[in-house]
């Protein structure tokens, strides 16, 4: 790219190149819960965050991670990143009880359930792909057994957490795109590419002359 001259690509790809990356493999599909107790020995006695590739949230001030960790800060103990969702999607996701503080976005953790019949819900607060959690997990996480799906579960672990310590939700601000949906993979897809100065008046005319021959 040096070579071509094309330095706002060069400055690009250098701007986001400069991390370190450390990773390990989950050899078996054993859940959520397994996955992160087998990045233990990168963390250590830590608390750390948790993103879940398949939830993208865009908010052009504060991304839902920072949001989280100001709670975290404030608090020191374990926070869920929470949205509303409709009742009828209740069953595919970790649904939390809550009870109120002073903050109307943060609530206090009274319990939880992976994946409830809609009957069954406490509430419609979805836990939604990220967390802050204290290390404290890990040693829980190695006795929990198998829950929902012969998986080890990161709610039934957190549970158990809530037992020796709080954990709060933060409802995030933002707009979450599920992109391990079909149509939430679209809605991400287009939504983003209008965002952008650079794609938003190419891509909207297209966008536009595609709906034209639909009618």
């Amino acid at each position: 790219l040096e070579e071509k001259g094309k330095q706002e690509l060069l400055d690009m790809v250098r701007s986001i190149s400069d991390i370190r990356i450390h990773y390990i493999r989950q050899k078996e599909p054993r859940g959520l819960g397994h996955a992160i107790l087998c990045a233990k020995q990168f963390i250590g006695n830590e608390p750390f965050a948790v993103l879940l590739g398949d939830d993208v949230v865009y908010n052009d001030e504060k991304p839902a991670l920072r949001q989280l960790i100001d709670v975290y800060e404030k608090t020191g103990t374990s926070v869920l990143g929470v949205q509303e969702v409709p009742r009828e999607k209740v069953s595919s996701y970790g649904i939390v009880a809550t009870r109120g503080t002073s903050d109307p976005r943060t609530f206090a953790v009274a319990d939880m359930v992976e994946k409830p019949p809609v009957e069954e819900a406490p509430s419609r607060m979805a836990v939604l792909g990220r967390y802050i959690i204290t290390p404290e997990i890990f040693e829980i996480l190695e006795r929990t057994n198998p829950g929902a799906g012969g998986e080890i579960q990161l709610t039934d672990g957190l549970r158990a957490l809530l037992k020796i310590q709080s954990i709060y939700a933060y409802n995030f601000e933002g707009r979450r795109y599920d992109v391990g949906d079909k149509q939430g993979f679209l809605e991400a897809s287009v939504e983003y590419a209008l965002r952008r100065p650079d794609l938003r008046d190419g891509f909207l005319k297209y966008l536009e002359e595609i709906v034209a021959k639909e009618k």
